[in-house]
């Protein structure tokens, strides 16, 4: 299998690999850097070199009704990190999403079967375990709390496009997007990689910092000028959920009031831009083009306010009752909210 650099030069084996993380290191050791942070080249080589490896490709395909299909496909291919000796990969949760077939595919072109794990819905993360030996050494964790802005970073993909390129933290801030998604310390890199899904982002010592999820057009916030780059889930929220994780495919805090709507921000309001088919928000009545003023009688102007008020305000299934504004005129919505897993079909092994 062929890794490639951003500039689309080809390297194959573990020579090609070995070349290529050599240049990156070239990249790395610039006069931003103090001199104490920096390695040697040979050590900071086989550190990198390591970190790549470690990086797969990941195949998953849902089942044939799976509601996820509408907007995910019912094939998805991605990249994932081997975080174990004993072949546990860590992938980007919507890959895996009601998926009934994973396969993971290693950097020497085998295709290895694997099972879902589980499905953490609130960080996004996804544990896969190969079936039969991968063969492959683990990649090290790091510290995503410990990043600064602006330190260079490398990124690696998996699978037969699988590639490696150097990216900058822009900034790390909080992210809430349009799906019912929130989280702490989110990590923006630029520039961007289209190959994102699931994709590994490595600090200079080779340790996996975060794992790849969207690809952004203000990587530095939406108050600063246009930067195309990158979203990583920050590995800092995989310890203390992975236990709970392996052991019962989810966790406790996924279980929270789903409505099914997708928004946005648009001139200090939130907007409904998609109702998901048959969701509560759907058979409430709830309608694109509607703006969201209140939720249970706070006020809310942002997604994050959207979110974080819907989840801290009750259990999971309950009346929520939203003011909103449809073409001028207020209107109230009850929605009955759902647990979120209680809608998608369960993958097997979990």
């Amino acid at each position: 299998m062929d890794r490639r650099l951003s500039t689309g030069c080809r390297f194959s084996g573990w020579h090609g690999r070995l070349r290529l993380v050599l240049m990156l290191v070239a990249a790395w050791l610039a006069p931003q850097i103090a001199p104490a942070q920096t390695l040697d080249v040979a050590t900071q080589s086989r550190l990198l070199n390591r970190a790549a490896t470690a990086v797969v490709g990941v195949r998953a395909k849902a089942v044939e009704d799976a509601r996820s299909n509408r907007t995910l496909g019912s094939a998805r291919q991605g990249s994932g990190v081997v975080i174990d000796n004993e072949g546990l990969v860590l992938t980007i949760g919507y890959l895996i999403l009601e998926a009934d077939q994973v396969q993971i595919v290693t950097d020497d072109e085998r295709v290895i079967p694997g099972r879902v794990v589980g499905y953490d819905m609130v960080t996004g993360f996804g544990l896969v375990q190969a079936l039969t030996p991968l063969r492959i050494e683990a990649a090290p964790m790091g510290r995503s709390v410990r990043l600064e802005q602006h330190e260079p970073l490398m990124i690696a993909s998996g699978g037969e496009a699988g590639a490696v390129s150097a990216a900058r933290l822009v900034s790390r801030r909080a992210f809430a997007g349009y799906w019912e998604y929130r989280i702490e310390g989110a990590l923006f890199t630029a520039p961007a990689r289209p190959d994102h899904s699931g994709a590994g982002l490595f600090n200079a010592n080779g340790e996996l910092v975060g794992i790849g999820s969207l690809i952004v057009a203000y990587a530095m916030g939406n108050d600063h000028p246009r930067l195309p780059g990158n979203m990583f889930v920050p590995i800092d929220l995989l310890p203390p959920i992975i236990d709970e994780l392996r052991s019962s495919g989810t966790t406790a805090a996924s279980r929270r009031a789903w409505m099914g709507v997708n928004c946005v921000e648009e001139d200090g309001h939130v907007k409904v831009v998609r109702v998901n088919d048959d969701s509560p928000a759907d058979v409430a009545g709830l309608q694109e083009g509607d703006r969201i003023l209140r939720i249970d009688g706070e006020a809310v102007r942002t997604l994050d306010e959207l979110w974080t008020t819907l989840w801290r305000n009750g259990p999971a299934e309950r009346e929520v009752k939203l003011e909103i504004q449809r073409e001028g005129s207020p209107q109230t919505v009850k929605v009955f909210t759902v647990e979120r897993a209680k809608t998608l079909r369960r993958s097997q092994g979990v």
